[in-house]
Parts: structure tokens; sequence; C-alpha cells
């Protein structure tokens, strides 16, 4: 008996009926992600757990047998991490749903990984809590796949990533083991850190099964500043004077190609002659967000804005963000599309937005360039016409020129999307030697056969 029909016969002893999905036409749905150009193989099986103990007969099963698994959440990544490998075993979480609690006291929840973000977010509103991490996708985007990408969102600039939020995981390793990592206490330090290891490994290194993740506060209704510029530097300048006096719980960038892109797609009396514009909220209560909008509306007119506006009441400050908010949408509608994703110090922010207009220029692209400026990342988004497949190479040449911009800046070359099989190469220039050796040990340890998520996320060796 072949390894694939062995583990296909093990997995149909050990879980019920519907759990093993092996029809080609349903497997296609659960060959990739939401990537561009990136690689998929073709998936000897989907399998669809409900429990803990479930995913653990899978993988030992797996184990057994040396058959590749490839975690999958929502399939919302954008860099190939949930594409399928030739002959794997799909691992969808998608049936574990379940908010296991909610802990109002001691401010987490513990949720499974099919958890879809922002269901969390309105589950623990009714507690008068909040979850922070706030993903573009998060209204389709599973806990599980954040976790999997140390996914980021609007918030990260006071908040942080889901890495902060993340108190403690329930995790299943290569073999079919079950650990739980972590803790429920806001502080903890005993032994390594092995929560923080797993989240952002792109399940390569375990599968997360449970997640127990810190709530705050619900934020009262938010004030928000809109600032437009004549010129990169004066928002880049702008950036910087904001976050020396204050963290505002957002600070957004758009470049002109963004602004033109969503007047065009829905007009909103945007000033498409600016080079750049800038929308910051601040989520202190009452007189307190006023007087931080004011400082950061100040602080952007002194920089140079050629413009400002301050929100007045909570309408007005939805109204305000509904251009950032609109933007992916607005470059979408323009063709086919490839989003990157890196970081650079904020220092460089304006010399990385002028220089990704460089790259569009060379490689005869359009790039619109809009990000979360008060922690550097940015979102070069390189649209090309649907079916060109000279266009598309050019957006794909394009794509890797920016991550070669942002090495160059002192950056990194993934912000919140991670590396998976679309930034391999550009990994494996930002770590040293050394650090890529690290990570082959890491992963050696955990993973010893490589059947968690192969030829993903890790340096090119």
């Amino acid at each position: 008996m072949s390894a694939a029909d062995a583990v296909l016969a093990r997995l149909a002893a050990v879980l019920p009926d519907g759990a093993v999905v092996t029809d080609p036409d349903r497997l296609a749905s659960y060959r990739t992600d939401t990537s561009t150009g990136t690689p998929t193989g073709t998936p000897l099986a989907a399998v669809l757990p409900r429990t803990t103990e479930e995913v653990a007969a899978v993988l030992a099963a797996a184990y057994a047998h040396r058959v590749p698994v490839v975690p999958r959440g929502a399939g919302t990544g954008l860099s190939g991490g949930a594409n399928a490998v030739d002959g794997c075993l799909v691992l969808s979480l998608q049936r574990m749903t379940a908010v296991r609690e909610v802990h109002e006291g001691n401010g987490y929840a513990r949720v499974e990984p099919g958890v879809v973000n922002q269901e969390l977010r309105d589950h623990v509103r009714g507690h008068g809590l909040w979850y922070a991490p706030d993903p573009a996708s998060k209204d389709t985007c599973t806990i599980g796949g954040n976790v999997s990408t140390n996914a980021g969102g609007l918030c990260c600039v006071k908040y942080g990533v889901t890495r902060d939020s993340v108190l403690g995981l329930e995790v299943v390793l290569a073999d079919g083991r079950t650990a739980r990592l972590g803790r429920r206490t806001v502080k903890g330090v005993a032994g390594y850190d092995l929560t923080g290891l797993v989240v952002g490994s792109e399940g390569t290194l375990a599968v997360v099964t449970e997640a127990t993740l810190r709530l705050r506060p619900l934020p009262p209704p938010p004030t928000t500043v809109v600032a437009t510029f004549a010129d990169l530097p004066s928002a880049g300048r702008a950036v910087e004077a904001i976050m020396r006096r204050t963290t505002p719980a957002l600070l957004e960038l758009m470049d002109r190609t963004c602004l033109r892109a969503v007047e065009a797609f829905r007009p909103m009396g945007l000033d498409t002659t600016a080079a750049a514009l800038l929308v910051a909220q601040s989520d202190l209560p009452g007189v307190a967000g006023a007087t931080e909008g004011d400082l950061i509306l100040a602080e952007a007119l002194r920089a140079g804005a050629t413009d400002g506006y301050r929100s007045e009441d909570a309408e007005q400050a939805d109204a305000l963000l509904q251009a950032r908010r609109t933007v992916i949408h607005a470059l979408e509608a323009l063709g086919a599309w490839l989003l990157d994703d890196v970081a650079v110090p904020r220092s460089q922010l304006a010399e990385a937005v002028a220089r990704v207009a460089d790259v569009a220029a060379a490689r005869d692209v359009v790039i619109g360039t809009f990000g979360h400026a008060g922690d550097g990342n940015l979102h070069p988004t390189i649209v090309y016409p649907h079916g060109d497949a000279a266009a598309e190479q050019r957006a794909l040449a394009a794509f890797d020129d920016v991550l070669d911009v942002a090495l160059d800046l002192g950056g990194t070359v993934t912000g919140e999307h991670g590396v998976g099989l679309l930034k391999r190469r550009a990994l494996t220039a930002e770590l040293d030697p050394t650090a890529a050796v690290v990570h082959a040990a890491v992963k050696a340890a955990l993973d010893p056969l490589g059947i968690l998520n192969p030829g993903k996320a890790l340096p090119v060796r």
C-alpha cells in the first residue's frame, strides 16, 4: 500500500464522515490563498477536523507516513503560505469556530482557530471589551491565520501586531503531540517564549488549535484628522513629528496614485493633485481625543501640510476614514493587482514611497502606495492589465524591486503578510548567514521530517 493510500485509510478510520475531502472539484478551492504569482500543487486530500484531538490524529497519521501537511485558515493570505504542495493534506481549521471562554475580569478570550476576526470583535464587544488586531481582511480572515502570519492592521501603531495580543496557545506538533504554550496572566516570563516563536511561523512549526488572546476596554468613538501634502518629504516629516509627540490609534498614508484611484472609483472630493494624504485617529476619550487630534493636525501643518481637517463627531470621523478604507478596492478596479508589504524606518518613509514610484516608471507598471505610516509599513500595490502576460512579468519584477528598496533603506521584506512562497528569496537576503542557520535548526527541532508546510516561510538554502 502506498503512503497516500495508507494515510487516507488511517484518516477514514479515526475521523468522522465528511471530514476528509478527495473530490477533485471540491479540492480546487483548497489549493491556493489570495496571492498572485505563487506556485501551487495538487493536494492528496483536504481534512476538516472539529477538535484538537482530531487535529492530533491527522498529524500523527501524516507523520507516520511522511505525508506533507499544509495548514489553512480562510485562505486570505497574500504570500502563498497556504498554497498546497503536491500530495499534501490540506489541514483546514475552518470548522473549529468556538469562542470557548471570555473572561471579563482577567481580560482574555480563548478561541478556536476558525473564528473570524470580526466575529470575535463583535462577540467581545457584547462584554464591553475589544480585540485590537484589525487586518484589512478582518471580515473574512480567521484567528488561526492571523496567528500564523502575525497579522497586523490599522491599529498596529498603538496596539501592536497579533503577537502583542496573544497570551498563550494550544498547539499540535508535527508528530501529533499536543502542547500548551504561554499563559493566561498578563505577565509571565517562565521558560522560553515558545508562544512568540509559533506566532508568525506560518504553520511550519506547529498547528494552532486554540489561542488565548488579550482583550482591552472598548475604545470610545474616535477623533479623525486628515492632512494633504504637496510633496512626499513634507508628509514624511509630519509622520516623524507626530510620532515624536504622541501615539495615535492609527496613522495612515496614501500617495497620489491611490488618491486618484479612489476619486475615480468613488468620488469624495479628494485633492488629486496632492502628493500624499495622511489619515490619523485618536481613540482617547472626550476632550483628550480632541486635544490629541488638534496636536496631530498642528504637527502636520507645521511639517508642510497644505490643508487639514479634524472631525467634530463620530459620523464625520468615519467619513474622513472612508478614503483609506476604499483604496484597495479602487486599485483592484484598475486591473490585475499584486499587493506588496514592506516596512522601513519611519525616517525613510518618504524616500521609500519616492523610490517605489521610480520602480513603477522603470518597469512600466502602475503602483499605488498606501499603508501604515506610523510604523513604516507600506503596501505598494502593482496594477497591470488583465490577461497581459508581459505586463504580469513586469509586475513580478517590480514586486521584487520593491523588496530590494526596503532592504536598501534598512527595512524588512514583510511587515504583516508573511514570507510564504513569495518572499523566500528576499528573506534570504534579509537574514545574515547565522540567523538563517538558526531558522533551520528551529525547524528541524520541531519538525524533523519537514512535513509541516514544506517550502514555506524559510530562507532558501
